[in-house]
């Protein structure tokens, strides 16, 4: 199916249908836009070949566009309420799979089978870091995840080095984000009180962190942004409940200025650190 062809989805006319509202609790904000859900879809490279996994497709107005352009698509929601409209939309899809269920909870393997499949996700900011993680520490592995989030969110997670956080070292240690496309809020139903953002994240081949050494590094990055208006020294010492003299110790000793502050570290700095002598 040509993905121009697909009709709009009026989202606030299936939630009345169903007796339903949108749960401000989950975040739910259905995106409806033709234009926006069609470059959602060019961005995520999609392929005939392709499975897909869908996180919170909603009402469906993504998943009808990912399965017109995939050879299947498994879509994962969270909110039982949600799976009779979901599965009234879907109705002309046959290579769509829907599971009711938290996608952190539920094995990627039981739920895709194809090794560098493409994941989609109109998701709360909130939880990125932790699909992305639970994406990228399962087998198997996505080639190119596709987020729709918060645009000062994707902003924090393309940062450099100077202004780095622990969302967006969390994302750069497994691939390279980019934004694509801003969205206005006008295209979801209903407006959220912010502009969201088509962000692209293409995976490595392997992690910029030793797979090994991956607890070490967000135990480390953890410690260092948990007190992030303090210099490494008082934060890493707080954080990993040393003392400061030991902390000051262990970042000279990769020639790391104990002043500085955690959002100033390059990722390669932060690798130096998860090999240092006293974490092995």
């Amino acid at each position: 199916m040509n993905i121009v062809s697909i009709p709009p989805l009026d989202a606030a006319a299936v939630l009345k249908r169903y007796g339903l509202r949108a749960d401000k609790q989950l975040g739910q904000n259905f995106l409806q836009d033709s234009s926006a859900l069609e470059k959602i879809v060019q961005t995520a490279e999609i392929q005939t070949d392709d499975c897909v996994l869908e996180i919170g497709p909603g009402l469906g107005s993504l998943t009808r566009y990912l399965a017109a352009s995939a050879r299947s698509v498994a879509a994962v929601e969270l909110d039982p309420e949600l799976i009779p409209p979901l599965e009234a939309v879907l109705t002309p899809y046959q290579n769509v799979n829907i599971i009711q269920g938290d996608i952190l909870e539920l094995p990627i393997a039981e739920l895709i089978d194809q090794p560098g499949y493409i994941a989609a996700a109109n998701i709360p900011y909130n939880i990125t870091s932790a699909i992305i993680r639970h994406l990228l520490e399962s087998e198997p592995r996505p080639r190119r995840i596709v987020l729709t989030i918060q645009k000062e969110v994707a902003e924090r997670i393309c940062a450099k080095p100077g202004d780095l956080s622990l969302l967006a070292l969390s994302v750069q240690v497994y691939g390279s984000p980019r934004i694509v496309s801003n969205i206005p809020a006008g295209a979801f139903y209903p407006t959220p009180k912010v502009d969201s953002a088509i962000l692209r994240v293409d995976i490595f081949d392997k992690p910029m962190i030793p797979s090994k050494k991956l607890p070490v590094f967000f135990k480390l990055t953890k410690a260092g942004f948990g007190q992030k208006r303090k210099t490494l020294r008082n934060s890493l010492s707080a954080g990993l409940q040393i003392k400061p003299a030991e902390a000051e110790k262990m970042l000279n000793a990769v020639e790391i200025n104990p002043m500085r502050r955690a959002e100033t570290l390059s990722l390669e700095e932060w690798g130096k650190l998860c090999e240092t002598d006293w974490m092995n």
